[in-house]
């Protein structure tokens, strides 16, 4: 820069100025472009420290398990932890804090076991279709893989979804590297994983009541160690039962670890176990969720609640009212609305689900007014009714009915009868002699608060859950509630079990030609005895449903295919496929009686259980994947017809396939009620009639 004075001197002056001028331009100039390069280089350092700092991610950890059931396999599959995006520097680091490593660069794991469960998170939109995924390194090349399994080099300041590996084994025990913690409102809740899901085990629900009083929220504090089962609620034949057992489980394929995003909300299937409301457990292990959850991507609940006399004793005081264990599934059902979110569960997609008397429970909360709301769908599966003892598990008691018919003699038994204070003196008996005693009160009643009609009102005439509800029961669900004949005589046999004799010598209850004599009279009456306290009233269940219009959807089905328990197998071996030198394990193409409780394994996705409970066939193991895939197919979506799409996404062709073969599963609607209205579950599957629907008149 030149600075020129005007002068009227003639020394020199003017230029020797210009000169001093232009010489500091020159050093202002130098002195401008340090201070730049340096300024650039203090920025370069400052936004590299920012790339490199490793980043505190907030987002849903998932546990990723490509199931395809097979426990005979289990020990050659392995899932994976996939955690929120975060850079390559804090990545490591992230699965370090899960006693995990990020996954190792392993082909064959990637595309077998990780591909599908990527590409099923992709599917559900979870993340972009070309979204990549961090794995372990090679030297100082950053990798990642994509929902394909193939690995790619990418920019190690890329911010990506984390893979680590995940070292729990199949049903492992609480060890401390397993452990993780999910806080919900107050509560911090203390869990651990396995191999297909994370594990909340005896979650307190409620405190411990008083006997015979309403159970209410859990205030026992604020760190619950959720890593045992509870004990199972006081029951006959179980000493370890107690009357502090209020607790349910939660298994869970996500933990949002903050705030989730509605979208990325599982469907919640809520269990409610059977056994005559007089015993069960919701940490039976057939109930395990681990298959539903992993399998279906679904989370799902279970629970104990009160029985038998602890459970549903009322007496004529107006204020022991009953319906105690019915009260407490309404009660976990509100802890379950209130802290599910904090488990990856919808609270707005809850559906109920339960079998026998659990199937009972699941009736009764569609009519409760204290329920009726709190959850989305139903799901009643062999719900007893209609004659006999099943009469009293859909057909509900009035107060004084129940005190003339059970309490009456309980409190003749205990000696309470003649006390001043009946109540007192009930209270005051020891719990497991109550329960053991020649009577018990374990029957629904109408209370006027959880129960305010005699049975759930299919005329409309009072309130009914408008859920969308699946329902059925095993083709031959009653042989398992009768005796076996010690006669010929059909007409004898049928008076043995307390059945109509008018089934005897009809056209519509044919005696079967076999050369057993016995056997014979047995398949009249195991007939009878299903058509009466299953098949008549349920059928009559969904063509009243449709009729009023009181359900958002129905859909019917029987199983005709089974697999007893080996803890409830009456009759042996009637409920069993038959066994032959060729067939070992029973021979699942002749016929066999497909008996109550056969249909447990299959929908849980839990066999072989036990050793004694193998795959009898081929088709025993596709034929749970399918019922696995029904039964979450309707908890996500309430339409028990899978997406193929999302099986195939998630690797199961075969499963896709073969469903693709079968003709679709249909709703019950005023249109095909009488028609074709039920789906016939077996190998394979198809629609056909409501069947038996002259004996149900």
């Amino acid at each position: 820069m030149e600075v020129r004075i005007n002068t009227d001197d003639d020394d020199g002056f003017p230029t020797r100025v210009s000169i001093l001028y232009k010489a500091s331009g020159r050093i202002l100039r130098r002195f401008k472009r340090v201070t730049m390069l340096r300024l650039t280089v203090v920025s370069l350092i400052i936004l590299v420290s920012i790339y490199l700092r490793p980043v505190t991610a907030n987002g849903p950890i998932r546990l990723l398990y490509h199931n395809d059931l097979d426990l005979t396999t289990i020990s050659r599959h392995q899932s994976v932890l996939l955690l929120p995006a975060q850079r390559h520097s804090s990545a490591s680091l992230a699965c370090g804090n899960f006693h995990e490593e990020l996954l190792d660069v392993n082909q064959t794991v990637l595309v077998q076991e990780v591909a599908p469960v990527l590409r099923s998170e992709t599917f559900q939109r979870s993340f972009d279709s070309l979204q990549k995924f961090w794995i372990a390194s090679s030297g100082r090349t950053c990798q990642a893989v994509d929902a394909n399994g193939h690995i790619i080099i990418v920019s190690c300041l890329r911010q990506l979804p984390v893979l680590c590996s995940q070292s729990a084994a199949y049903l492992a025990p609480p060890q401390s590297e397993f452990l993780t913690v999910v806080s919900s409102q107050d509560l911090q809740i203390t869990g651990f994983r396995d191999l297909r899901s994370f594990r909340f085990l005896g979650i307190p629900y409620a405190d411990k009541p008083e006997r015979f009083t309403y159970s209410s929220k859990f205030t026992g504090g604020n760190s619950i160690n959720a890593t045992q089962f509870g004990p199972p609620c006081v029951q006959t034949g179980n000493p370890q039962s107690s009357e502090d057992c209020l607790f349910l489980n939660v298994f869970t394929p996500i933990l949002p670890q903050g705030n989730i995003t509605k979208s990325l909300l599982k469907p919640v299937m809520f269990w409610i176990h059977g056994g005559a409301f007089t015993g069960g457990e919701g940490s039976d292990p057939t109930f395990d969720g681990g298959s539903l959850v992993s399998r279906g991507d679904v989370v799902v609940v279970t629970i104990n609640y009160r029985l038998s006399s602890l459970g549903f004793l009322a007496l004529n005081d107006g204020k022991t009212n009953g319906n105690f264990g019915l009260a407490d599934q309404i009660t976990a059902l509100d802890w379950v609305r209130e802290h599910i979110s904090a488990f990856g569960g919808d609270p707005d997609r809850i559906t109920i689900f339960g079998q026998s008397a659990g199937a009972a429970s699941v009736r009764a909360l569609m009519a409760s007014p204290k329920a009726i709301g709190k959850f989305a769908a139903a799901i009643p599966m062999s719900n007893l009714a209609g004659s006999n003892f099943a009469a009293t598990y859909s057909n509900y008691f009035t107060i004084p009915e129940e005190v003339s018919l059970a309490v009456n003699p309980i409190l003749n038994e205990t000696g309470c009868a003649t006390a001043n204070d009946q109540l007192a003196c009930l209270r005051a008996f020891d719990a497991h002699a109550l329960v053991n005693l020649p009577d018990t009160a374990k029957f629904l009643v109408v209370d006027g608060t959880f129960l305010t009609s005699s049975q759930l009102p299919l005329n409309g005439s009072g309130p009914v859950a408008n859920v969308h509800t699946l329902m059925g029961f095993m083709r031959d669900d009653g042989a398992a509630f009768i005796g076996f004949p010690t006669t010929d005589n059909v007409t004898q046999a049928l008076a043995a079990q307390g059945l109509p004799l008018s089934a005897a010598n009809n056209p519509l209850s044919p005696v079967p030609t076999g050369p057993d004599a016995l056997a014979n009279a047995f398949n009249v009456t195991a007939r009878v005895t299903t058509d009466v306290e299953f098949r008549c009233l349920d059928q009559a269940t969904a063509f009243s449903g449709v009729k009023h219009n009181l359900f958002k959807s129905i859909w019917f089905y029987e199983f005709n295919r089974s697999y007893q328990t080996p803890g409830f197998d009456p009759n042996f071996p009637n409920c069993e496929a038959p066994i032959d030198d060729t067939h070992p394990l029973g021979d699942t193409t002749k016929e066999y009686y497909k008996c109550h409780s056969g249909e447990l394994f299959y929908v849980f996705g839990n066999l072989p259980s036990t050793t004694d409970r193998p795959y009898r066939d081929d088709i025993d193991l596709p034929f749970m994947q399918q019922m696995v895939d029904i039964w979450t197919s309707f908890s996500r979506t309430f339409n028990p017809n899978p997406d193929l799409a999302f099986l195939i996404a998630k690797g199961f062709r075969e499963s896709a396939a073969q469903l693709a073969r079968q003709s679709r599963w249909n709703p019950v609607t005023e249109f095909n009620v009488n028609s074709k209205p039920l789906r016939q579950l077996q190998w394979p599957s198809f629609m056909t009639n409501f069947k038996e629907k002259e004996q149900s008149k």
